[in-house]
């Protein structure tokens, strides 16, 4: 029985039945908008890969429509503190942001770090794994960034404290990368591909703390790979495993129509930019 079944059933009684009557409809409608609240639950809940894919497909459909569309998060006017940018600081089709905005293909994570580790990894072969005690006392470096999302937003002077690329390998007991490319593994089944030449001299880290604190698991703690130079999708939350590879190979996002390398200031934000 529906809503206007119910509806019916109340207006055909009287007297007496007419207030019994009312409350079984509050009862019942009542217990269709749990239904209703359930069912848009589930609809946010991606957790098969299957939904996390059409998820992923929309977003970029958005997207991409979006940006043909020249749509920014505000028209007709600029921030003062957008007016004041440099330009050599805010790329291409960017605005910028104080705030810290999430976008996520699926549950956020609630890792335990009694159950965390991490691991460089080539092939079938172990490299070097890391507890989170064992990853914390790995030299830790600070660094201020500005960090740029494919959705337009930029974040102006981010600090993140970490273990740099360089030092991870040092840790692993290598002189230099074995392979050219890596795949970043993560909780969740997410995954994106760097070059190895984009991680190492400075340029990237698994970070563990974002302005002095403990990453929020909303952004990617209690680790996340930071590549800052490129757009921030290429910065893998929940980072578990980073896996060498001799030929490069796309991630979850490149696989589905964002670019493969994604430089903000190249505007490189979807294949064939």
């Amino acid at each position: 029985m529906n809503l206007v079944g119910l509806k019916k059933i109340a207006n055909g009684c009287a007297g007496s039945r007419h207030s019994r009557s009312r409350r079984v409809l509050r009862h019942h409608r009542e217990r269709f908008e749990l239904e209703a609240e359930s069912t848009a639950d589930n609809r946010r809940d991606y957790r098969s890969m299957g939904t996390q894919k059409i998820f992923a497909r929309r977003q970029v459909h958005k997207q991409k429509a979006d940006t043909m569309d020249g749509t920014t998060i505000s028209r007709g006017f600029r921030s003062r503190r957008q007016e004041q940018t440099p330009k050599n600081r805010l790329p291409p089709g960017q605005y910028v942001t104080t705030d810290f905005p999430v976008l996520s293909a699926g549950p956020t994570p609630q890792i335990k770090l009694g159950d965390w580790t991490f691991a460089l990894q080539l092939g079938a072969s172990l490299l070097g794994k890391w507890n989170w005690a064992e990853f914390e006392a790995l030299p830790q470096t600070t660094i201020k960034r500005d960090i740029h999302c494919v959705t337009k937003w930029s974040k102006l002077d981010t600090t993140w404290q970490g273990v740099t690329f360089d030092d991870l390998l040092k840790a692993a007991g290598l002189m230099e990368p074995p392979a050219p490319y890596i795949m970043a593994h993560c909780d969740g089944g997410y995954t994106t591909n760097v070059p190895v030449a984009d991680l190492i001299g400075g340029k990237g880290m698994i970070t563990t703390r974002y302005e002095g604190l403990p990453i929020p698991p909303a952004h990617g703690g209690p680790a996340r790979l930071l590549v800052p130079h490129l757009y921030f999708w290429k910065s893998a939350k929940w980072v578990r495993r980073v896996r060498f590879m001799e030929k490069d190979q796309p991630g979850f996002w490149e696989s589905f129509g964002y670019h493969n390398y994604g430089d903000p200031w190249k505007e490189q934000r979807y294949d064939g930019d």
